[in-house]
């Protein structure tokens, strides 16, 4: 019997919350207003006014004062900067793209510049393998070939205590790995393209492994150069980007 009680209670609940519902033309509990915005995005949609999913989410390139890049946020991120001041909208996406708002309908921004300066320490890049494949720009440091099947070498060698530091580590294919076996590369008669060192602090480094944006390349002193042709699909694009 209490079962059935609560049962009742239950459906009495479900009635009372529909009661105030009026259903819509496909039959629907729903709101009466909620149809008519969703009628209204559809038809912007149909237009081209209506924002497109992931629109709000696309990368913003952001500057400081003195035009360098330190960060990448999203569309969203950077209106709400520019709507309160602390940044000025430089390039609008390529695309034509509306983002509608309440009250008014903008552009969506690709760049924007703060408009005060944020001064950034450049932390030590920590020592790890893909951080030495990014030094040596995924090429072997013995044969010069470039490749995505990489592995680490330690120049002198761990079994004759080698430390495992910037400068005794180095990218190299698995055959010059397997050559050069616990030796030096002066005991396997290898040679090394240039001597390995920690790489520099770089303010760009925020921009490896993205795509940059035609309308970004203006403001980034350095470009990624493109795959040719003729070349291996599988082999990663190099960035001209000083270590």
């Amino acid at each position: 019997m209490a079962s059935r009680g609560r049962t009742g209670r239950k459906k009495g609940a479900a009635r009372s919350r529909n009661n105030g519902r009026q259903p819509n033309a496909n039959g629907s509990g729903a709101r009466p207003g909620k149809s008519n915005v969703s009628a209204a995005s559809e038809e912007d949609q149909r237009n081209g006014k209506a924002p497109v999913p992931g629109r709000l989410t696309a990368p913003v390139l952001v500057l400081n004062l003195n035009y360098v890049p330190v960060n990448v946020c999203t569309v969203r991120r950077a209106i709400v900067l520019v709507a309160k001041g602390k940044a000025e909208l430089l390039e609008q996406r390529a695309e034509p793209s509306r983002i509608r708002t309440y009250n008014a309908a903008l552009d969506a921004p690709s760049i924007i510049r703060l408009v005060y300066l944020v001064k950034r320490p450049f932390a030590p890049r920590r020592l790890s393998k893909k951080e030495v494949f990014l030094r040596d720009h995924y090429t072997c440091q013995y044969c010069g070939k470039r490749s995505q099947n990489l592995t680490l070498d330690h120049v002198i060698p761990r079994r004759q205590r080698g430390p495992h530091t910037w400068d005794n580590v180095v990218a190299a294919c698995g055959r010059c790995n397997l050559d050069k076996a616990g030796r030096t590369p002066e005991e396997a008669n290898m040679r090394l393209s240039r001597p390995p060192t920690a790489p520099q602090p770089n303010p760009y480094r925020i921009l490896e492994n993205r795509t940059i944006l035609e309308e970004w390349k203006q403001y980034i002193p350095w470009q990624t150069a493109s795959k040719s042709r003729n070349s291996n699909e599988n082999e990663p694009a190099l960035m001209a980007v000083a270590d």
